[in-house]
């Protein structure tokens, strides 16, 4: 039976709604996470470096850990899918340590071992649950379908921080359930309405599988892919890995040094510091499905790369007219900007992959470079503004996103300026 435009439609908004739940269901245990157990670990340490190394564990098991299990579910075949089969294990063990963690905060061995085991989880069905968009969507829908997803991520820090602010102190423990039942609810909803084994990409596989070509290569290993992108003589996937973890490093520096230097530089108080990135957020939530449908109708990498240039250009303005309200306009403005190439890259990375075999290990090796970005961006900025002061630190973020549009501008110059059906709009 053929589906007319309308039933097509529908179809695609309902498993954007699905894949948007599951990873807004695991988004907001990180969110909960990041906020409430390092007051847990501060009462052991009383380091905020040491703090801040076991709060970064998660990081570096994801390194090794996403694209192993992202690979591991590209080259599943079951009936179920590729991808189900892990989020219906993964996800319920997620929550169940996720439970442990205020149980066992009187003692530090027990607590570093729940977050180590909560990383090695969470990390491990991560990349697999975001690779249900691709695999369902058209190249053409796709950064719609992933900003419904970045708004999802937005939305959980919302979340997070009303549990932290009107539970947290009553209930400490549990406040905890709230988070765990919400992924327990959501695994529950997928497990009744998504079979993966119906998607688009899963389909093309099994076509693949079945080539003589792929029958001497039962299964395609994370080192093959990551090799076959180093070898690449195009260098278009690489040089995206590449700007990814240049912006990624800029956007986590405007995020988590804007405090600091609102106090610094601008001479506000923490807790007004503090809330120089509210307007933002609200702003990126809500711009980020229309910023998709420009993308779509004029072409990823030429939103990427004004997005980044209007980042910049918002961030050297607050240095040049450094107040509180200036600031908050800026961010404001530089977080439409960022939207153009966080709902974007990813999706130019998918559209990029030789075969719906691999999307899994390219979901991995985006969350990768953005993941190691988010690490090392705040630790090189501040480094930066330990040489420069504080006053120039904006300027100093302005300069790596500048970096990374050049990067995505050579991409572009190396792919049509026309879209295909295969790839969708690109350039």
């Amino acid at each position: 039976m053929t589906l007319t435009p309308l039933q097509k439609r529908e179809g695609t908004a309902k498993i954007t709604f699905l894949v948007t739940l599951a990873v807004f269901a695991q988004e907001v245990t990180w969110n909960f996470y990041d906020a409430q157990v390092p007051p847990l670990l501060l009462a052991h340490l009383g380091s905020a470096a040491l703090v801040g190394l076991c709060m970064g564990m998660d990081n570096v098991l994801g390194l090794f850990v996403q694209p192993f299990m992202a690979n591991r579910s590209d080259n599943t075949r079951t009936s179920w899918g590729r991808r189900m089969p892990y989020l219906m294990v993964g996800m319920p063990l997620a929550a169940l340590v996720f439970l442990t963690v205020p149980l066992v905060a009187s003692s530090l061995p027990m607590l570093i071992t729940a977050i180590f085991f909560y990383g090695l989880i969470t990390n491990g069905f991560k990349s697999i649950s975001e690779s249900l968009m691709p695999d369902f969507l058209p190249p053409e829908r796709r950064s719609r379908g992933n900003a419904a997803v970045k708004i999802a991520s937005g939305l959980t820090s919302i979340v997070a921080a009303l549990l932290s602010i009107l539970v947290v102190d009553e209930h400490p423990t549990a406040a905890f359930f709230i988070p765990a039942a919400m992924m327990l609810v959501a695994v529950a909803v997928l497990g009744l309405t998504v079979r993966d084994s119906r998607s688009a990409a899963y389909q093309a596989a099994l076509v693949e599988d079945g080539l003589p070509q792929s029958r001497s290569r039962k299964e395609i290993r994370a080192t093959g892919t990551m090799a076959e992108i180093l070898r690449d003589r195009d260098r278009s996937r690489l040089l995206l890995v590449a700007a990814t973890l240049l912006f990624s490093c800029a956007w986590a520096a405007s995020r988590s040094l804007i405090t600091p230097y609102g106090m610094e530089a601008l001479g506000l108080s923490r807790g007004d510091a503090g809330g120089l990135p509210l307007v933002s957020g609200l702003v990126y939530i809500a711009l980020a499905y229309p910023i998709a449908l420009l993308a779509e109708r004029f072409g990823r990498l030429r939103v990427m790369v004004i997005g980044m240039i209007t980042f910049a250009v918002a961030l050297v303005g607050a240095t040049a007219f450094p107040s509180q309200l200036g600031t908050m306009i800026a961010l404001s403005i530089g977080a439409a900007g960022a939207a153009g190439f966080i709902i974007n890259a990813a999706v130019v990375l998918w559209n990029l992959a030789p075969s719906a075999r691999v999307l899994g290990t390219y979901t991995a090796i985006y969350n990768i470079g953005w993941g190691m970005g988010g690490f090392l961006g705040p630790f090189l900025i501040g480094a930066v503004v330990d040489v420069t002061g504080w006053r120039l630190m904006l300027v100093d973020i302005a300069v790596v996103a500048c970096i990374a549009a050049f990067v995505v501008t050579r991409i572009a110059a190396r792919r049509p300026s026309t879209p295909s059906p295969q790839t969708g709009a690109l350039s």
